[in-house]
């Protein structure tokens, strides 16, 4: 299956780390200028977007928000460096975000600063998925046996709006007495959860450590350990990606699965067929079996309305993407016309337009089981 997923870096290197991962990326401009390039991720079916938000949580916010927009995405994945807090998180190794801190929220009174920081968890199933692939231990690449293995560490990142480099700074003592627990440091991450969190995509945050924050960072240090840090953390961004894909595809066999389990019980009784099967209750459809003509479509226009509006809720919930949504309503419109119809060549087209609504709405697991038992019926009185 293909899978659209969104990986934004903040400067170059961190993108051109993505970037090698990608087989063929093509340019797509977006009409109000920003850049991606989209391309399949080695070896997976994914179709990856990347872009560079430079610096800082504003424009990492709109970027993230509009690359959420332009490709819908299964997931957005934040890929880059970030300084370490902690004693125990080491140069090279990964910080995977359970949560972020925007640490600069807060007011400043006669007695002393008040935190008020915004705070986003990190999405359930995602970051089960984080813990998954460090447990495998197969995302590093090593290239001799001497090299340090990177560890993948869960906690708090800290964003905000500075370059932080000292255990002495206003900043440092902030973070000392409100945020001790955060394990990392940078300045984007509080952006992209943000867009992720208003427009309903999972949010990952992947950083490589590429110095300790604390007054020791240096030009020539970054220039040997940035590229290091930025792809540690591509390399865990795209097995993470690929272990995505598999457990999306192991959720489609599932749903697939129990459609066809569906069990229908269909009781004829002169003529008269009645529904009784997962969902769909209450609901009889008058046949001629004969003919194979669709007779009585009332009962039927009632399940087809239900399951408009169900639907409809599936979509203001997010659940259902705009395009997929109206194209279940275009089958959902062609199903009642041809039960209009009576006709064998109208319960052909009733049927082809039910076996497309189900393959469009198969996220909505409850609505598509209603629908395969529909269709169970219609084909049980052929």
């Amino acid at each position: 299956m293909t899978l659209n997923v969104v990986v934004l870096t903040a400067l170059d290197l961190e993108y051109k780390a993505v970037q090698r991962r990608l087989v063929k990326p093509q340019v797509q401009l977006h009409d109000r200028g920003t850049l991606f390039e989209v391309g399949a991720l080695r070896g997976t079916s994914v179709q990856v977007a990347l872009a560079l938000t430079g610096k800082g949580n504003q424009p990492a916010a709109v970027l993230a928000e509009r690359a959420i927009q332009e490709f819908e995405p299964a997931a957005v994945l934040f890929v880059g460096v970030a300084g370490a807090l902690q004693e125990g998180v080491r140069l090279g190794d990964v910080v995977v975000a359970t949560h972020v801190y925007a640490y600069h929220g807060g007011t400043s009174e006669d007695d002393g600063f008040k935190a008020r920081p915004r705070v986003w968890e990190a999405e359930h199933g995602i970051h089960q998925l984080a813990r998954h692939v460090a447990r495998l231990d197969d995302w590093a690449e090593r290239t001799s046996p001497n090299d340090h293995v990177p560890e993948v560490h869960f906690g708090v990142i800290a964003a905000g709006e500075v370059v932080h480099n000292s255990r002495v700074s206003y900043e440092a003592d902030l973070i000392r007495h409100h945020y001790n627990d955060a394990l990392a440091i940078e300045m984007e991450s509080a952006g992209v959860a943000q867009a992720g969190h208003l427009s309903g995509a999972p949010v990952v945050i992947v950083r490589g450590i590429s110095d300790k924050a604390d007054g020791t960072k240096t030009s020539d240090a970054d220039g040997l350990w940035q590229p290091r840090a930025a792809d540690n953390a591509a390399a865990f961004a795209a097995r993470l990606i690929e272990e995505l894909v598999k457990e999306q595809e192991n959720r489609s066999m599932h749903r697939r699965r129990n459609q066809e389990a569906v069990n229908v019980t269909n009781c004829n009784h002169d003529g008269q067929v009645g529904i009784q099967a997962g969902k769909v209750s209450g609901s009889s459809v008058s046949m001629n079996t004969s003919t194979g003509n669709v007779q009585g479509s009332c009962d039927f226009s009632a399940e087809l309305s239900a399951i408009r509006e169900e639907l409809a809720r599936a979509y203001s919930f997010g659940v259902l993407d705009s395009s997929t949504y109206e194209e279940a309503q275009k089958e959902i419109d062609i199903a009642g016309k041809s039960l209009r119809e009576n006709t064998p060549e109208g319960k052909n087209t009733f049927l082809f337009a039910l076996k497309k609504l189900r393959g469009l709405i198969e996220e909505v697991t409850d609505v598509a089981a209603k629908v395969a038992s529909l269709i169970m019926v219609v084909n049980s009185l052929s």
